[in-house]
């Protein structure tokens, strides 16, 4: 493995606390959000710090997490270090912080997009190869050795088209967007912004982030209802916030999904959400693929060979599913 050398000078700069990272239940037995975890260090281990956000923020985020600590393990030749944050400060001083305890790689799913160009620099500078995963930064591509993410715009692209083939003389929609600034938010709320414009019987009723929580999504519902504006769609960027959205309606005897009076769209494909998919109490589930660790351990056995990754962008393949057309099958293979 590789030795990096330090100046006094950068390790004097980058000598910052750890932290220990898009909304569901809480996991009694997931991290702790703004929590630091380390395995025991070997020597003979390639080093790899790996900075996710919270655990608890989605049933996807939870199954990415436990994907990720499945495949670094010291079996498989790895000595991991954790850390966790929805906030991007925090996860940029557990970079720094990883950085000055000399990993071999950073791998990072960040919280925001921006803001990542002078600490990836600062790895670079240390020696130290960059993975992203699960989402984009707005960051040079020489800053780090590949990107295994899902294509955000074109999840929110693939909903859109779904959602305008639906061929509604009118669409009024209640909009719950995730963390804002994150991929995920900017793809999915890109596409239905864009559609907005181009079309005048396309409106948005409200716009606002519920922070992937389901019950931040239900009182933006529910106060749609009490304002007694009318809608007929809801479109929320994750299952646990679409979850949400339908609580408030059921609260209210208002119908929904299939033949129902207000179409019910989610992202993440969690096996509860496209059970509700089935059953025909949504329309709509776009998929969000959390298993990238494999690719990440195929990108990283390839720098260690030294060689270079035949794609420097992995886009995760990935579906939307449809309550007329989704299957047994479906639900079995891509529900998380």
């Amino acid at each position: 493995m590789k030795k990096k050398l330090f100046s006094a000078a950068l390790i004097l700069a980058l000598a910052v606390g750890a932290v220990g990272c898009g909304g569901g239940a809480a996991d009694a037995n997931a991290p702790d959000a703004d929590a630091t975890e380390t395995e025991a260090p070997s020597g003979d281990l390639i080093k790899v710090g790996i900075i996710n956000n919270d655990p608890n923020e989605s049933g996807y985020r939870t199954a990415n997490d436990a994907d990720m600590k499945a495949m670094f393990t010291a079996e498989n030749g790895y000595d991991a270090q954790f850390a966790y944050s929805l906030k991007n400060d925090e996860q940029i001083a557990a970079a720094q912080k990883f950085i000055q305890d000399d990993v071999d790689y950073l791998l990072l799913s960040a919280a925001d997009t921006a803001g990542w160009d002078s600490v990836l620099q600062d790895a670079q500078n240390a020696g130290i190869q960059v993975i992203l995963f699960d989402r984009t930064i707005d960051a040079d591509e020489s800053l780090y050795a590949a990107s295994i993410v899902s294509d955000m715009d074109a999840e929110g692209q693939k909903a859109v088209d779904w959602l305008a083939e639906q061929g509604l003389d009118e669409y009024n929609i209640i909009h719950i967007q995730g963390v804002m600034g994150s991929a995920a938010q900017q793809g999915r709320t890109g596409a239905l912004d864009a559609k907005v414009e181009e079309n005048d019987n396309w409106n948005i009723v409200t716009q606002q982030t519920a922070e992937w929580n389901a019950e931040k999504a239900q009182q933006i519902v529910q106060s749609v209802i009490d304002a007694g504006t009318p809608f007929n769609v809801i479109y929320a960027e994750n299952d646990d916030m679409a979850k949400g959205a339908v609580a408030a309606l059921d609260a209210k005897g208002i119908t929904h999904g299939v033949d129902g009076d207000v179409i019910i769209m989610g992202f993440d494909t969690n096996k509860w959400a496209l059970e509700e998919l089935q059953a025909g109490n949504w329309n709509y589930d776009g998929q969000c693929n959390p298993f990238q660790a494999s690719y990440i351990d195929e990108v990283i056995k390839t720098l260690e060979a030294g060689e270079t990754p035949e794609e420097k962008v992995i886009i995760m393949d990935e579906k939307g599913f449809d309550a007329a057309s989704i299957t047994q099958e479906d639900v079995d293979q891509y529900g998380i």
